[in-house]
């Protein structure tokens, strides 16, 4: 959106060169018209360069997304298995009794 936005602005700039290129105006003398034109050519420029760094900029920050993305996936494969592990490792309650504990032994003896 942002970048529609810039060259929207780049396309309104390049047609205020050209009209005023092409037209003139008969209150600004000739010297004064080409430096407006050239402010305005700066100020494209400038655009130009925001949209640039703007790209580069998104570019970078969804490359950091998709690493978060790949270790958050990773991360929640590792917490699941660990959880798993966990709940199958716990005795039963019945395992945990005392009284199955001496069962354990005498049949052990």
């Amino acid at each position: 959106e942002l970048e529609n936005q810039l060259v929207a602005k780049s396309k309104t700039l390049d047609e205020l060169t050209k009209s005023l290129a092409s037209n003139g105006s008969a209150e600004q003398a000739p010297e004064a018209q080409s430096l407006r034109i050239a402010e305005l050519c700066e100020m494209k420029d400038s655009i130009v360069n925001q949209v640039a760094q703007l790209k580069a900029s998104m570019e970078s920050i969804l490359e950091q997304w998709r690493a978060y993305d790949e270790v958050y996936a990773e991360v929640s494969l590792m917490t699941t298995r660990y959880l798993y592990c966990i709940d199958q490792c716990k005795p039963s309650e019945e395992e945990a009794s005392l009284e199955a504990l001496k069962k354990q032994v005498k049949t052990l003896q």
